[in-house]
């Protein structure tokens, strides 16, 4: 049994579906299960309709309804034909109907909550999970369509709700599993879950159709997960920075995080996750390019001092200083503690004697974190930061490519700098207009220049 999942791109029109279907019959005999996003483009659409709506601008928010029914009919009836799409227009309609309801809701209501946040952004999912499913059939294939509410349990705190693991092996037995066992291929959107006992709508955070895919790969004891997209597996670096980057054959599990964690947009940071924890391959591959050979994520790789650089910009250094405070019992406790009740991820962590320098994404949560954060010390703050990150499972060893990657930075000011508890990634600070040049220059450092570039 496998888990095939198909990004934006891999269901964007139907040309992509048709790909798709392909794909997916050459699976079948590995009794595949599918997990598809929505179109391209279109859960940033519904998050800016919700936004339009609770702004009070629903003439815009419905425009914006119109637009996403027109795509997606335009779309069906060019799958299956005006006269084979009756059925699915219907129901897309429907889809639509209830949206526009909701975005008439949020405009007299004036405010949009993480729970209706979560609300119109499952739309996407849900509209495209039935458009494969039609699209499947169409193609000979024994699709069957399930809720993924009824399939990934979370708790709820919506927009990046927790899943419920044991639930969701639960759900899979229920949901999934006899339909597999019977021949058919269950179908169902990513991303999208609800709240433990209840129908109500979560999401897993952007990119969480990933993560759905490993969580169930985990819950079934999947032989494997391929996440299929529009590239030809995970880069050495990003190829729209760097379009010299070669595309790893293999990589572990424990670098393949790192580089998404650090801003490889390949997958989700916490795609893997459930995978890592049972040992399960997975593969990335490109839905335009099928024969290729893709890239491995697995337990076996080769070990290498630099497997891939990755970076990122948009993120703030908070610095906490407090001479009284760092040096007793509980301090750093205390530090850590508030970042978790505001539910705000650090990425990079530098102590010295007198202050503690922690980096988190953006800064959308400062407001809320810096009143407590304020009763520890004294707090500074430096926006429009960016991190980069070199990262292979042999980095530390002698540390001769630690030196190498400091020395190609040349005149790049490091903010911070920071090595990986397990070695693993050494992540330098800088300025975030200068992610770029320096992603590039280590990339050349350690993985040469291209045949026929000027010196």
């Amino acid at each position: 049994m496998i888990v095939l999942k198909f990004g934006g791109t891999s269901v964007g029109d139907a040309a992509a579906i048709r790909r798709t279907a392909a794909i997916v019959a050459s699976r079948r005999e590995r009794h595949p299960i599918v997990v598809v996003s929505a179109l391209a483009g279109v859960t940033d659409a519904l998050i800016a309709l919700g936004e339009q709506a609770a702004r009070g601008q629903m003439i815009g928010a419905l425009h914006a309804v119109q637009a996403l029914r027109e795509r997606h009919l335009a779309e069906a009836e060019s799958l299956l034909g005006a006269r084979d799409a009756t059925d699915l227009c219907e129901e897309l309609s429907a889809f639509c109907d209830e949206l526009a309801q909701l975005a008439e809701a949020l405009c007299t209501v004036g405010v949009a909550t993480p729970r209706s946040q979560d609300a119109i952004a499952s739309f996407g999912e849900q509209m495209s999970s039935m458009m494969c499913v039609a699209g499947f059939r169409q193609a000979g294939l024994p699709a069957c369509h399930v809720e993924a509410r009824d399939v990934i349990i979370t708790d709820d705190a919506f927009t990046r709700a927790e899943p419920k693991p044991d639930a969701i092996a639960e759900a899979c037995r229920a949901w999934l599993l006899p339909t597999v066992n019977s021949g058919g291929i269950p179908v169902l959107g990513g991303f999208i879950g609800s709240v433990a006992g209840s129908r109500i709508t979560t999401t897993i955070g952007r990119g969480g159709s990933d993560y759905s895919a490993s969580l169930i790969g985990a819950a079934v004891r999947a032989d494997g997960i391929e996440i299929w997209t529009d590239v030809d597996g995970i880069l050495t670096a990003d190829p729209r920075i760097v379009p010299e980057a070669r595309v790893l054959d293999r990589i572990g599990f424990d670098e393949a995080s790192e580089l998404a964690s650090f801003g490889a947009k390949v997958l989700h940071p916490s795609t893997i996750a459930p995978a890592i924890r049972l040992g399960i391959p997975v593969f990335v591959l490109n839905s335009r390019r099928p024969e290729g050979g893709g890239t491995t994520i697995t337990f076996d790789a080769p070990r290498r001092p630099v497997t891939g650089i990755a970076g990122r910009a948009d993120v703030t250094i908070i610095r906490v200083g407090s001479p009284r405070m760092l040096m007793t019992d509980g301090f750093l406790r205390s530090l850590f503690e508030v970042f978790a009740r505001h539910r705000t991820a650090v990425d990079v962590v530098a102590t010295s004697e007198i202050s503690v320098s922690v980096t988190i994404d953006g800064g959308a949560n400062l407001t809320a974190l810096l009143p407590d954060l304020r009763e520890l010390g004294d707090v500074a703050i430096e926006q429009h930061q960016g991190v980069v990150a070199v990262v292979g499972a042999e980095l530390s060893h002698g540390g001769h490519a630690m030196s190498k990657a400091l020395a190609a930075l040349g005149d790049v000011r490091v903010n911070m700098l920071s090595l990986s508890a397990t070695g693993i990634n050494l992540t330098m600070v800088v300025n975030a207009d200068q992610v770029t040049p320096a992603v590039r220059r280590l990339h050349e450092a350690f993985f040469g220049r291209p045949e026929g570039s000027a010196a």
